[in-house]
């Protein structure tokens, strides 16, 4: 396997991941048609405006999420990239994913580009939470009585700066760039591939379904799962 080579020669290699890794561990794609965004309009509930003219099915909605991210867990090629990282194989990983699994199953040098529902915040100050606030259905800070909210991009809102500065970093930077399970077609996030390959990276996409970007990469490959092509390397 040609890509084992490459990552074995690879002095840099950087992951980007989408909502195939997630669903590979049975969480279900919010977006696709049998996902929550079939069920209620984003424009009206994953938006800022929201928190302050719908706050009661914003809450809701967002605390259906939480919950369900806790019921499903990391497979096993979240551990296989943490795994890497430990070994130096891997320099970081950028990930669309909000559901912490990467950190949840040890990965460290995580790039949330659209932040996580592992942790909530006020609306109001910033004091930062844990999502298990929402389970125990505490809405409120306790500080301010401000809302809490998941500590997520909502519509109409820029990517967190810190996370979107490393990972433009780490895509200049990368050998190797792998991309797992997106479909690249979320601007800015999916410029990122584009940048590691102008800076000289070989660019390899595993993907279910072909993406606009298919034709920039060195390897793509569509008829294998996330997990299989990961457990083949790591044998």
């Amino acid at each position: 396997m040609i890509l084992k080579e490459w990552l074995q020669e690879s002095r840099y290699t950087v992951v980007f991941t989408g909502a195939g890794m997630s669903t590979e561990s049975g969480l279900p794609d919010f977006r696709s048609s049998s996902g929550l965004w079939k069920q209620k309009d984003p424009s009206q509930i994953a938006n800022t405006n929201a928190l302050n003219d719908n706050v009661e099915e914003f809450i809701e909605f967002y605390r259906q999420r939480v919950l369900g991210v806790k019921e499903y867990h990391p497979h096993k090629g979240h551990y296989i990239l943490a795994e890497w990282e430990q070994q130096g194989k891997v320099k970081s990983i950028i990930t669309q994913n909000v559901d912490g699994f990467h950190q949840e199953a040890g990965s460290t040098q995580v790039a949330e580009l659209h932040g996580t529902l592992q942790k909530l915040h006020c609306q109001s100050c910033g004091r930062e939470y844990s999502s298990e606030e929402y389970v125990a259905e505490d809405y409120y800070c306790v500080a301010c009585e401000g809302i809490l909210r998941p500590s997520i991009v909502l519509f109409g809102e820029s990517l967190p700066q810190e996370a979107f500065q490393f990972a433009y970093e780490e895509a200049e930077k990368a050998e190797l760039f792998i991309v797992l399970g997106s479909s690249l077609s979320v601007t800015p996030a999916n410029q990122f591939p584009l940048i590691a390959k102008d800076h000289g990276a070989k660019l390899v996409i595993v993907n279910r379904d072909e993406t606009p970007f298919d034709s920039y990469a060195d390897l793509v490959i569509h008829d294998k799962k996330i997990g299989e092509v990961l457990e083949e390397l790591h044998t």
